[in-house]
């Protein structure tokens, strides 16, 4: 059986920027280097998103990737460390700030094992990693007319909680 996937919400930019603005408004200090922000969200339908988001707020998830291929897709360029993204459940609304405080670009054998742990996700071992990620991408890059390679580069990011106070790290 073939899990639900529903269709991701818009994202509700509107209500991402109040969120992004509590938080400079709290720790001006972050920003100092520069505020530029992405509103995102993780995953390709409400409930991967949710499942994911959830992983985050338990502290479980901290760390995402993303094909280098994918960023350019959507004319964004890469994340680059101390930079932020707002967080969106499924259906778009703003949840958390998130800080990037670490990157690299690798394959798909080039993943090791702290870093899938760090994602947090299954039982959060390698082999349930690339099992599950390359499931994701070879679907994501299929809906966009494209065709996912172990040789595609990857963004690994971890990152940080920063916002709200009842979540940050």
């Amino acid at each position: 059986m073939t899990p639900r996937r529903t269709p991701p919400g818009p994202l509700d930019i509107d209500a991402a920027e109040v969120l992004w603005t509590a938080y400079v408004a709290a720790h001006p200090e972050a920003v100092a280097a520069g505020d530029e922000h992405v509103v995102d969200r993780f995953g390709d339908s409400v409930e991967l998103s949710d499942e994911l988001l959830g992983l985050v707020r338990s502290g479980a998830k901290r760390a995402t990737a993303e094909l280098v291929t994918e960023f350019a897709h959507r004319g964004e360029p890469l994340p680059r460390i101390g930079a932020h993204w707002v967080a969106c459940d499924g259906r778009g609304a703003p949840a958390l700030v998130l800080r990037t405080v670490e990157l690299r670009v690798a394959t798909f054998r080039e993943v090791d094992a702290d870093f899938a742990f760090d994602e947090g996700e299954d039982d959060r071992s390698l082999r349930s990693w690339r099992e599950q990620h390359r499931v994701y991408w070879e679907r994501t890059c299929a809906a966009r007319g494209a065709r996912w390679s172990e040789s595609d580069e990857i963004v690994l990011e971890r990152f940080r909680v920063v916002w709200p106070p009842e979540h940050a790290d």
